[in-house]
């Protein structure tokens, strides 16, 4: 059984592996290099940077103190605020696209911010929503697991000391939950750096407007520019490479997985 199953493991590994060595190699080297030079990949490098770095943070600040309640506190109906904070993991992101498409480009809510000029429908700002409204459960959930492992009593001994309740949280708390910090805010930028379908739905597929890097992988595959497509796609793997990196180093830690 041990050798079937180290067999097993390392010829999974290789296919892997083997698959995107071959995916980054396809190019000639000038080829790779001329594409990821191109004004359309530079756009869309700086378009995915700026746009996930936003999104990120915005999770991050309301991840914190939701997740921390979500934790500690028992409330009416928590069960099922557990639930629908949990729909967007399961949703397909086409599907949650479509659902925002509809909630900002129907109601009253995603009229009254176009008229005051922070339109959601295929702007850059369409991004950002989706990728917050994809991503904020899985920050949620993998500070709420940080959180669960701390053992409230640190947090008790520190109120005794004359800690208030957010003194104990911000001193005692977060600082034990920072592995999980990282590694959730890491996996989050990385799956903001790589969301497609909710975008896409809801920001478009605009080149040089709402171009992100899968967007450009999906237009310039599209469009038979096959250079171009895999110059995206290195780009992503390199991010998600890195990102995974981190996350390995950390998630002991952070009860990641």
């Amino acid at each position: 059984m041990r050798r079937f199953s180290l067999s097993l493991a390392f010829f999974i590994f290789l296919v892997i592996l083997i698959v995107l060595i071959r995916l980054i190699i396809y190019p000639p080297l000038p080829a790779l290099a001329t594409s990821l030079a191109s004004p359309e990949i530079r756009f869309a490098i700086v378009l995915s940077l700026v746009t996930s770095t936003v999104s990120t943070a915005i999770c991050v600040a309301l991840a914190i103190p939701a997740s921390y309640a979500l934790a500690r506190y028992n409330f009416p109906l928590k069960k099922l605020v557990n639930l629908v904070l949990t729909i967007p993991l399961a949703l397909p992101p086409l599907v949650a696209g479509i659902a925002l498409l509809i909630f900002f480009g129907t109601t009253a809510w995603g009229k009254a911010l176009d008229s005051l000029g922070f339109a959601v429908v295929f702007t850059p700002l369409g991004i950002v929503v989706a990728e917050v409204f994809v991503n904020l459960p899985y920050m949620i959930r993998i500070l709420k697991s940080s959180y669960a492992a701390i053992n409230p009593r640190y947090e008790n001994v520190a109120k005794t000391l004359g800690c208030t309740d957010t003194g104990a949280f911000l001193q005692v708390t977060l600082p034990l939950a920072r592995p999980g910090l990282i590694a959730g805010t890491t996996i989050t930028w990385a799956k903001s750096m790589g969301e497609f379908g909710a975008v896409l739905m809801l920001a478009g597929a605009t080149t040089m407007r709402t171009e992100t890097l899968p967007i450009a992988l999906y237009l310039n595959l599209s469009t038979g520019d096959l250079d171009l497509a895999v110059a995206a796609s290195v780009i992503l793997i390199l991010i998600s490479l890195a990102a995974l990196f981190v996350v390995e180093h950390f998630s002991d830690e952070a009860h990641v997985f």
